[in-house]
């Protein structure tokens, strides 16, 4: 048994963007989306909608994110690490740390945080000092057992007072006066609505509160300043809970968002006078809005975040990896090489693992998903890709009684044209019961696909042939009916080469040949329900594995039709390498899982991993490489052709990560630095490699000494050419020095071929270009050494 730390776990992407509200930097030209993302805060172009960088410095979950109000370019955050960080959130740098050593829920602005335990509100003074780590020993408690949700504390008028809730009770606290005022509510009115606190927003000039409660009402809370005079109005359009309250910062407008994924604007002032934007996705979370008021951000419960305009037109949307529960695998397609599972209800969603990026969403129910909480409606639940990605079969079933189920069974063909699947077949009555699991055949001549179903039948499904012609046709139907002993089967399986077809009914294993579809033998030593089934790959294809409920790991020889080893291991998921022998078995005891890598030959681990996580794991997949490691220790060879990525009960999406990967990864980008002080552009690394071929002849054909010194023309050209331009003065400022530049000198000192080239072409043309059309001839006239 091998275990080392060079390798380890990281999360490498799909972390929730929803988890806080996201901010919008100040700069109304080019701003920023910040959201958070794990341990790291993450920032996005509104324009392009890409990621740009990320915050990294974190080792816990990041809870908080909010603009330093001293400086727009600037964030704090806050962790359950204990720490608050301050960054320059456009170079991606880290200014400073202040420690607090409690675990932090919630930031709201410069020094006021939520900590744990009692959820008490806590003023912190960040003390200035010259150290990047500074300590933070000054707090004050402001108010104990407040809300768990952070979006029922709010500060009110450039933070003269902090109102917050919890249940059915609204305090407010002055911080000149250090008083509270409270204002409780009865849990229902005389029409039996719920009145419970859900969140609070405070007007920017005003001294007005807007509170959203469980039954859809916002109420409007002024004069409280006097508690025995306080008076509200009541607005209402949510049919439920409303989620979140943002006022713009001009308070000319409130926004509103809950379940029905509907963005509502009411105008301050006017009663019941409202905007609406509907159809935004999943249910609205947050609200924020840009501190110009041109931006609006909501982020949703599908993992998403919907950049809108303040007309009330969408102009972007980040996508995340969406977190809702996993009824599907996860897969490869074997195409765009995207990791495939079920996203927002009824559509599947490919999401790029390099790129860490939502690609699209495949839409499999083709309905209207309403959102409405306890509504049955469908929902994709398995999938599977053949061999090539020419095919996907889907399965979408509605109803949780066996009297009440719905299901569906659909083929989907890849279209070439439109490079997307397209409905191929749909089969009403696959089974009678519902389907538990599908394979395709390995074969890349002949496509099958076998369902095993509750109703004690495995079929399987080829391309049909039509039965007046008898041409193969490009629809899908039933070419064979398996059952045993009116069992019902739990898992199928294709060996490598498609020759055999292992079906598991209860605690005995069918192995069918598909082309005769006689069973060939069964398998039924161990005790228990066979939970998992897969066979060996390579030179391992001789051996099925399988896992029981009886916490068995059982490995078999079908040659000689015999257990060839067992061992007791609780096994959450079994995931084979279809790139090579391995297989990965994640094992979950004592609050924690391991994993265990081995091949089937040997019943002896090749790496053994404890502690991966704290949760169970029952989704994984191997993904391959588009570089192999070629990595020669022994503990680390089973990464070389292609990484394991889990998903754990939280929704976090993790992989492991080697010390020659990273080092690979890192030396890969030292390659594109050529000079420590001179930024690198494209033009830069042309006129480089002329300038060392040139340098290299002069070498050879002159002295040392006769060397030509470089020109101040063209350090003028560099300096023009590596200045951002967002910097640089206007065009016609530069137009003279950039032509002077290129004038030929009097000293009589050899001058560059590129100068010597444009200053013929400048006299013979009268000085009539432009700057473009000047970089546009040099650019081809160094292609030509090249």
């Amino acid at each position: 048994m091998v275990e080392t730390s060079d390798i380890r776990v990281v999360r490498c992407g799909g972390s929730k963007v929803n988890l806080t509200p996201p901010i919008i930097s100040s700069d109304s030209r080019y701003p920023f989306v910040l959201c958070t993302s794990g341990d790291l805060v993450k920032v996005y172009s509104t324009r392009t909608e890409e990621w740009l960088h990320s915050l990294q410095g974190h080792t816990n979950q990041v809870t908080g994110i909010t603009l330093n109000p001293a400086n727009h370019l600037q964030v704090y955050s806050c962790s359950v690490d204990g720490t608050v960080k301050l960054w320059d959130f456009i170079d991606g740098i880290l200014i400073k740390t202040f420690v607090i050593g409690c675990p932090l829920f919630a930031i709201y602005v410069l020094s006021v945080i939520v900590l744990s335990e009692c959820f008490q509100l806590v003023s912190v003074h960040l003390p200035k000092s010259a150290e990047q780590e500074v300590e933070a020993k000054e707090m004050s408690a402001v108010s104990s057992h407040i809300s768990k949700n952070p979006s029922c504390t709010a500060f009110g008028r450039g933070g003269e007072y902090i109102a917050f809730a919890r249940h059915l009770q609204l305090n407010v606290y002055f911080f000149r006066k250090q008083k509270t005022y409270s204002f409780s509510l009865k849990a229902t009115d005389k029409k039996g609505a719920k009145n419970a606190f859900t969140c609070i927003a405070c007007h920017p000039t005003d001294d007005c509160i807007a509170t959203g409660h469980e039954d859809g009402k916002i109420r409007l809370w002024r004069n409280f300043i006097h508690k025995k005079e306080y008076t509200y109005s009541t607005q209402h359009w949510h049919h439920n809970a409303v989620n979140t309250l943002c006022f713009t910062p001009e308070g000319t407008h409130l926004l509103s968002g809950g379940i029905e994924s509907v963005l509502v604007q009411w105008q301050y002032g006017a009663d019941n006078r409202k905007e609406f934007l509907p159809r935004l996705g999943g249910s609205i979370l947050h609200i924020s809005a840009s501190s110009d008021g041109q931006l609006f951000c909501t982020s949703h419960s599908d993992n998403k975040i919907t950049v809108i305009e303040s007309s009330f037109k969408v102009c972007g949307v980040i996508q995340g990896l969406v977190k809702d529960a996993v009824l599907t695998d996860l897969m490869i397609d074997p195409r765009s090489k995207a990791l495939v599972l079920n996203g927002k209800p009824g559509h599947l969603q490919f999401y790029s693992l390099l790129r860490d990026k939502h690609l699209y969403n495949l839409d499999i129910v083709q309905q209207e998903y309403i959102y409405e909480a306890g509504l049955d409606q469908f929902e994709v639940v398995k999938a599977a890709f053949d061999i090539k990605g020419s095919w996907l079969a889907t399965v979408e079933e509605r109803g949780k009684k066996s009297s009440d189920l719905e299901f569906f069974l659909k083929l989907w063909a890849f279209d070439e044209r439109t490079q997307s699947f397209v409905l191929n077949t749909t089969i009403t009555a696959a089974h009678t019961d519902r389907i538990i699991s599908m394979c395709f055949s390995s074969s890349e001549e002949t496509t099958m696909l076998v369902t095993a179903a509750e109703d004690s039948q495995f079929k399987a499904w080829c391309q049909g042939a039509d039965a007046d012609t008898q041409q193969d046709q490009n629809f899908w139907s039933c070419d064979f009916v398996g059952s045993y002993h009116k069992l019902n089967p739990t898992n199928c399986s294709f060996s490598a080469d498609s020759s055999l077809l292992a079906v598991s009914f209860q605690e005995v294993i069918t192995i069918w040949s598909p082309d005769t579809w006689e069973m060939l033998t069964t398998l039924c030593q161990p005790p228990g329900v066979i939970r998992d089934l897969c066979f060996g790959r390579l030179s391992c294809s001789k051996y099925l594995l399988g896992t029981t409920t009886k916490n068995l790991l059982c490995c078999w020889n079908l040659l000689t039709c015999e257990l060839e080893w067992s061992t007791s291991v609780d096994v959450s998921k079994l995931q084979p390498d279809p790139f090579s022998e391995n297989v990965a078995a994640f094992s979950y005891q004592s609050k924690h899982t391991d994993l265990f890598v081995f091949k089937p030959s040997e019943p002896r681990p090749l790496f053994t991993n404890k502690n991966v996580c704290s949760e169970k794991v029952h989704r994984a997949v191997f993904v391959p490489r588009e570089e192999p490691l070629n990595s020669c220790d022994e503990s680390t060879q089973w990464l070389n052709r292609s990484q394991l990525y889990f998903l754990t009960q939280n929704m976090d999406l993790l992989t492991f990560s080697t010390a020659t990967e990273e080092d690979r990864m890192l030396s890969s980008s030292k390659q594109l630095v050529i000079d420590d002080s001179v930024a690198v552009t494209p033009f830069y690394l042309l006129l480089g490699k002329h300038r060392q071929q040139q340098q290299k002849l002069n070498t050879q054909s002159h002295p040392v000494s006769d060397k030509p010194q470089q020109t101040q023309g063209s350090v003028t050209i560099k300096e023009l050419l590596h200045t951002p331009a967002h910097v640089l003065p206007a065009a016609s400022v530069l137009c003279s020095m950039f032509v002077n530049s290129f004038l030929i000198s009097n000293t009589g000192v050899q001058q560059d071929p590129l100068r010597y080239f444009v200053h013929i072409r400048l006299k013979s043309n009268g000085f009539s270009y432009s700057v473009m059309h000047l970089l546009s001839i040099s650019l081809k006239f160094l292609n030509s050494f090249i």
